[in-house]
């Protein structure tokens, strides 16, 4: 009787997983497939596999390092302009206001080209033990992403905080919580539960904003497929293993999102 359930329970999430839109994607993957495998030519790709590698792995790199530290400084942005001082809620304000205002390439531009060309006019920078690193491109794709995701999510993380319900916070202080304890146990486990939907879908879009770094000669998987149509002149077969690319990694981030929402105990209330 038993196994009888499980293979009802089993069939009933395979018919609820094959609805029409899903049958037509599947339908049309599979056609792209057989036309790509049939009708275009693959045998460059030995000779760009590791390089190939080479790029993702810059990707990714260069993907989790920009999050991480800038949800870091997104979490403070958005706290300082729903509880101040106004000295520096003001600022924080007008930091995520011209990050959001203006595009990322003219920020990638601004740092690599303004910046990174104004570095070596001073002989104290060019003596110092940064300037190896200074004059690399990727310390400036690196900060322009990550201010770039900042200025973003501090916006998202500011009404997270203020969304949190102000009884829970009293309640909390009702229990002789410090400022510090009820931030990190309360408010920002709420704050974040409520900004992840968001803070997924930015960082799908921060992976699709990696592609820029190519532009201040950073090798990334774009700049590799870029690569392969200037030395082979085929078009459309890199852009089509590039698209490939991308679209697993964003369903990877996808996924990890949802197991991390799911796994987090808070609730809004």
């Amino acid at each position: 009787m038993s196994a009888l359930v499980v293979n009802v329970t089993t069939r009933q999430r395979v018919l609820g997983w094959l609805q029409p839109h899903r049958i037509v994607l599947i339908a049309i993957a599979l056609a792209i497939v057989v036309c790509a495998a049939v009708f275009m030519r693959w045998d460059w790709i030995p000779n760009y596999a590791w390089l190939a590698v080479q790029g993702i792995w810059r990707t990714i790199w260069l993907l989790v390092v920009s999050v991480v530290l800038g949800f870091m400084l997104a979490v403070p942005l958005g706290l300082v302009q729903v509880t101040g001082p106004i000295w520096l809620a003001v600022p924080a304000r007008t930091f995520c206001t011209i990050i959001r205002g203006t595009p990322l390439l003219l920020q990638l531009w601004l740092l690599y080209f303004g910046l990174g060309a104004l570095f070596p006019q001073f002989p104290w920078i060019r003596e110092s033990f940064l300037w190896p690193y200074l004059r690399q491109a990727w310390p400036y794709g690196v900060l322009a992403l990550t201010l770039s995701y900042a200025g973003y999510e501090g916006e998202v993380m500011r009404g997270a905080f203020a969304g949190v319900p102000r009884g829970q916070l009293e309640a909390a202080r009702a229990f002789g919580m410090s400022r510090w304890k009820i931030l990190r146990r309360v408010w920002l486990p709420q704050a974040t539960y409520r900004a992840l939907p968001t803070l997924a879908g930015e960082t799908v879009l921060q992976l699709k904003a990696t592609p820029l770094v190519a532009t201040i000669t950073m090798v990334d998987i774009f700049s590799v497929s870029s690569r392969v149509r200037q030395e082979t002149f085929i078009v459309y077969e890199p852009l089509l293993l590039l698209a490939l690319v991308y679209m697993t990694i964003t369903a990877i981030l996808v996924f990890l999102f949802r197991k991390l929402e799911a796994r987090i105990p808070a609730r809004p209330g």
